[in-house]
């Protein structure tokens, strides 16, 4: 500690420097264990009506874009965010059921395909 101190005097910004870079990879190494640890335990989640389709797609393995082609919805440029399937669904005028049935039915030709 006494030589962190002594650093600090002779030299502030580059001891400043090297505490900014540890404090950025500790925050870096503390995303990808939470991530790590979300995603390994979120794997082929049932489908539900507050997901997106990148959510869904993660959650499956799959590219987001082809599950959009697959399943017919619309990409998130269509309206500028990632749309949830209940609002895909309202749009559609259609019950959020038919849009989960519709995503899960690709979900299945997604996977009978890739093996």
């Amino acid at each position: 500690m006494k030589r962190l101190f002594a650093a600090w005097r002779t030299r502030p910004w580059l001891t400043s420097a090297f505490l900014m870079a540890c404090a950025v990879t500790l925050f870096f190494a503390g995303r990808l264990v939470f991530f790590t640890a979300y995603w390994a335990t979120h794997s082929e989640m049932p489908v539900e009506p507050w997901m997106t389709v990148g959510y869904v797609a993660r959650s499956w393995g799959v590219e987001p874009r082809q599950l959009d082609a697959e399943a017919g919805l619309p990409l998130p440029e269509v309206k500028g965010h990632p749309q949830p399937l209940a609002e895909i669904a309202r749009d559609r005028r259609v019950p959020v059921e038919t849009v989960i049935a519709e995503v899960e039915a690709a979900l299945d030709r997604m996977q009978a395909g890739s093996e």
